[in-house]
Formats: C-alpha cells, structure tokens, sequence
C-alpha cells in the first residue's frame, strides 16, 4: 500500500524548524551563559555577548512560537500526547523562558541591577536546554506507559535514567560549544581579537567533549530504546560524513587567514552547522514513523488532509512575510560594523 507524502512533508517542515531552533537557541543561550561569565570582569567578551543578544533573543522566541504552532498544526495527536506526558517539564521550560525573557528586557534598563539580572538570565538559560532535550529520551520508548488508554510519563525512571543525564549534558556542552564557536565568529566580524581568542579557547575545549559525550549517549540508551540504536547504524555513512564535518570544522580553527590569523571562525560556524545538520536529519530518520515509541508514528498522528493544505498555504505565506525580515535583521545586527563595534548612531 502507498502511503500518502503528506505526513512525511510536514514531519520534514516540522524537523527543519526544530533544527533551526535548536541551533538558534544554543547560540543564544550559550551567549547568556558566556555573558554573564564575562560579565563582571575587564575584557571586551562580556560586551560582545551582550551585544549580539540584544536583537537576538526576540527572534529565537519567534522561531519557538513557530515550532509549536506547527507541531500543534500538523500532528495535533502527538502535540495533545506530549503535552498530556510532559505537562511538568514543558511548564517549567515556559515558567523559566518567561523569567529569562523578562529579566533580559530589565537588564538593558536597570543599570544598578544589571549584574543580577545577567546573572539570572545566564542561570535559567543553562537549565531551559536541559529541559528541552530531555524531551527526546521520552520518545524513544521506556519512560511512557499506557494505562487505561492513557499515556503516563514515570517519573521515577525518568530521573534515576543515565541515558536521560546524558541527554542533558549533551544540551549543555553543545549549547556552550556552538555558542563559543559562534561568538568566536561575531568577535572577529567586530574586529576585537581578545575576545575571540577567548570564545576561541571555549570552543577548542568543548569541541570534542560534545562529541564524545554524544557517543556516550547514544550507547547508553534504555533497553527499550535499542531500536532506535538499531536503525541509527543503518545512517552510520550519515554519522561518517557528520563527523568529517566537524574535523573541519575544528581544524579551522587553527587555519590562517591571508593576513596571518589565527583560525577561520566563519568556516569552522558553517562547517559545525553542516555536521549538525547532517546528524540531526539523520536521528530523525532512523526515529521514523514513530513520533513516541511505540504507541504514536507520524501518520497516526496526522491532522486531516484538507487542514494540511492549508496550514501549508498559512505558513509558506508567513514564511513569505518574515524572511525579508530576517536578512534585514542579519545586515543590520551582523553584519553592520557600526553597531558590531559598539558605536551609537547619529
């Protein structure tokens, strides 16, 4: 029987965004985290971090927004499931999102508490990755079980689970690493060599602890989730490419550039990216067709075809609006050398 491509062409919008997310999301909350290291001391690398946040964060909410809509859009039995399992952690993650957001908008404003609120946004923004991956164990079987046809996340598993504990450092190492590499990156654009030689010296150190600590946590998984590892190996030529991706990427970091540099941040940003990527499409495929493992696939969890369509007019239309918006936005915050090196405009 053929099955339709429709639940396939949503699940890959709904992964594309969750990539983007994920990648957008660990810069910006890396950069709290690195901003408020920096913060209280004598060096340019607290201003820089600051300073890419600033326009930053709003756009990372906005690209959250969008995921959920989607999800909730097109497979409104996986969003009603998952919300039901994770209602606690989900309702922390908002509880810590809007505190994070708030005390952001406060810091640019309250000079006489800017330390404490820095402080405060680069705590929560170390806890709401955690959170946020600790989603992915759940789905792959061993922590969800249905009892008189409801779905019950146990919560004594869930906490005393290694795999899970894995997961979360993984959030937190890859969150500081790709904010390092790409802050690295920013420092550069605006010419102050000491704070990219700093973001430089966090991403050379947490480059490869991510990627062994990803290792570890895919052989760590639950018994009931060796399916998944199962299906992972037949990707293993996608994990060969992903990690030739990050060789170069790292080892760019020790390239000159023509003027006798040290490291080529902008390469290592796209090359990390495109590892990334690979293994992120490549998780999701070997996940396939199960959204949660084993009561949930994607095409159970489905909205009708006549919504779909729509949905998809809705979206390609919005997607129409906010992209002039956002090369506007990348010109004007990353790449404009006036507000890149701190001077105010006239």
């Amino acid at each position: 029987m053929v099955q339709p491509i429709e639940p396939s062409v949503a699940i890959l919008a709904v992964w594309v965004v969750l990539y983007i997310y994920s990648m957008a999301g660990s810069i910006d909350f890396g950069a709290s985290f690195w901003a408020m290291v920096y913060g209280n001391q004598q060096t340019q690398a607290g201003k820089i971090a600051n300073r890419f946040l600033s326009p930053t964060w709003e756009v990372t909410n906005t690209i959250l927004v969008l995921l959920v809509v989607m999800g909730v859009g097109f497979f409104p039995r996986a969003a009603y499931m998952l919300g039901n399992v994770l209602i606690v952690p989900v309702s922390v993650i908002l509880l810590l999102i809007t505190i994070r957001s708030s005390f952001m908008v406060f810091a640019y404003y309250v000079e006489g508490y800017q330390r404490l609120l820095q402080a405060v946004s680069g705590i929560t923004a170390l806890f709401i990755p955690a959170l946020l991956i600790s989603a992915l164990p759940v789905t792959q079987g061993g922590f969800v079980h249905r009892a008189d046809g409801r779905e019950l996340l146990l919560f004594d598993k869930l906490l005393t689970s290694p795999s899970v504990y894995l997961y979360i450092l993984f959030g937190l190492t890859s969150e500081l690493f790709l904010a390092a590499l790409f802050l690295a990156d920013y420092s550069r654009e605006s010419g102050d060599e000491e704070a990219y030689a700093a973001y430089r010296k966090h991403a050379i150190v947490f480059g490869p602890i991510t990627l062994l600590v990803a290792v570890f946590t895919l052989y760590t998984l639950e018994p009931e989730a060796f399916w998944l590892l199962k299906r992972l190996q037949e990707f293993k030529v996608w994990y060969v490419w992903s990690i030739l991706a990050f060789l170069i990427g790292y080892l760019a970091l020790w390239w000159k550039t023509p003027e006798g540099k040290v490291g080529r941040p902008r390469v290592a940003v796209i090359a990390i990216a495109i590892q990334y990527a690979i293994a992120t499409f490549a998780y999701g495929a070997a996940h396939l067709p199960y959204i949660i493992y084993p009561y949930l696939t994607v095409n159970e969890a489905f909205t009708q075809i006549n919504t779909f369509y729509s949905l998809l007019k809705v979206f390609t239309m919005g997607l129409a609006i906010l992209l002039p918006g956002f090369i506007i936005f990348w010109r004007l915050f990353m790449k404009d050398k006036r507000y890149l090196q701190g001077e105010r405009r006239p």
